[in-house]
């Protein structure tokens, strides 16, 4: 199974702000995220689920949090206490690939184990006092996907 960090990152390393989400909104850059994670698992820390408002359709909603009384009101979202129990799951389930996708602390949680990055680079810098972590370049290799009007989209596998 292929763990695949999923981002949208501001060229100053801006992924959101604190209790607010994503600090822009471009329709082409949420139809990318949908069009890449739709029939794969998608696992989101608490506070970023919480910015979503509902689940995602077509895709198993993995919320992860220290809570276990935590209620996400919904039969189509799986809550866990830990990135590596949800990563057990999909395993034993038979998923082909699952998605990370934030916040921070997941990210940083994440990278270490992820296979692959999907990062959709910004052209410009944002607000917000949460960033991706550093991609090391010794340890990921990068292949330039597409190029969009606001943004870039990189592929960066991991070196074996």
């Amino acid at each position: 199974m292929r763990i695949v960090i999923i981002a949208a990152v501001a060229s100053n390393g801006i992924i959101g702000e604190s209790g607010g989400g994503i600090p822009w909104k471009i329709k082409e850059e949420t139809e990318h995220f949908k069009n890449s994670t739709i029939g794969y698992p998608v696992i989101f820390g608490r506070k970023t689920f919480e910015t979503l408002l509902k689940p995602l359709n077509e895709r198993l909603n993995i919320v992860l949090s220290r809570n276990a009384d935590y209620n996400t009101e919904s039969d189509r979202v799986l809550l866990f206490n830990s990135l590596s129990d949800s990563i057990i799951y999909c395993e034993k389930i038979g998923y082909e690939k699952i998605f990370i996708a934030g916040g921070g602390a997941v990210y940083f949680e994440a990278i270490n184990r992820a296979d692959e990055l999907l990062i959709s680079l910004m052209k410009f810098e944002a607000k917000g006092d949460i960033n991706f972590p550093t991609i090391d370049k010794t340890v990921w290799f990068e292949k330039k996907l597409e190029k969009r009007e606001r943004f870039e989209i990189v592929h960066y596998f991991r070196k074996r």
